[in-house]
């Protein structure tokens, strides 16, 4: 028996075939398009999952990650920050469809991840343990005692949409001030009024890639969005050291490799904000060690275990 794992992201679109001991066999990855809307989207995913499942095979179970709040229970994307105009999608029924009736499972991308983390990565043994991902949008999930805690609606633990109020006063979500998305929207608003020099008056689209490109090169104007996205992403841990007391957050996503520039204030604020030192662990956070592939990982297992309980 084989499984069939899919990571769809707002950016980013990757399949994955894997055997029973989750030894991935074969891979492939594209661009998303999420501006053309669910249908060429939708269309787009199967295209690419077709490409890694073997002629004349059927997956034994097919596990899909996806972003934004979803019923999982349903398989059906309720809507999405980093999907534009989807709204109660049923995924899981038309990729299963597609694929001679395969039993498929799709679970919002924050809960797949730490799932994969847990079992194979950085967090094994942490207990909580907290995983976000910080790339097109925010997401996370929380293992407690080795499970995922999903509550009472099956949407707990979304940490991009804690509510913090801006340098502006508004009141915003988390996605919106320290994802990728956050950080090449606040930098093309900032550099309207800029003072100084800036690469980023040249750059043709300024996204969250281009600001951290600007910001490891010394940009002062990308140096000050990725600060402020730190000191957001602090209080955001700030608040879940609180809440939780986890043994580690696992931190991935593109947004993470911005490394110190980013972490520096986040860690700055945690020290200035937290209630007492000893909420914090020892090196509580820790950088996921499964790449890119962590939400394939998370999918095929989601698939696996979900298939078994059945």
């Amino acid at each position: 028996m084989s499984l069939l794992a899919i990571d769809l992201g707002g950016t980013r679109l990757r399949a994955a075939w894997y055997d029973e001991s989750l030894q991935q066999i074969a891979r492939t990855e594209t661009k998303t398009h999420a501006e053309e809307g669910p249908g060429a989207v939708i269309e787009r995913v199967l295209a690419t999952a077709r490409e890694v499942v073997p002629r004349g095979e059927t997956p034994s179970a097919i596990g899909m990650s996806t972003p934004g709040p979803m019923d999982a229970r349903r398989g059906v994307i309720l809507h999405s920050f980093a999907l534009p105009g989807w709204q109660d999608v049923p995924l899981a029924a038309i990729v299963s469809r597609a694929f001679d009736g395969a039993p498929t499972f799709a679970e919002n991308d924050g809960n797949v991840g730490p799932l994969a983390e847990y079992h194979l990565g950085a967090g094994q043994g942490a207990n909580p343990m907290i995983y976000m991902t910080i790339s097109t949008g925010i997401g996370g999930g929380v293992i407690i005692d080795g499970k995922l805690f999903t509550g009472w609606s099956g949407h707990a633990a979304e940490p991009g949409h804690m509510q913090f109020i801006d340098d502006e006063g508004q009141v915003r979500r988390l996605e919106e001030l320290a994802s990728g998305t956050a950080l090449g929207r606040l930098a093309a608003h900032k550099l309207a009024t800029w003072p100084g020099e800036t690469s980023l008056r040249d750059v043709t689209i300024i996204d969250g890639a281009a600001v951290g490109r600007a910001a490891r090169a010394g940009d002062a104007l990308a140096l000050d969005v990725v600060e402020a996205a730190g000191r957001y992403l602090g209080l955001a841990l700030v608040n879940l050291l609180h809440l939780f007391s986890p043994e580690a957050v696992v931190l991935g996503g593109s947004v993470t490799q911005l490394g110190d520039l980013i972490f520096t204030p986040a860690r700055a604020v945690i020290d200035e904000r937290v209630l007492d030192p000893a909420f914090v662990p020892p090196s509580f956070i820790r950088m996921a060690q499964l790449g890119d592939d962590v939400c394939l990982i998370g999918a095929a297992l989601y698939a696996q275990q979900r298939r078994d309980d059945r």
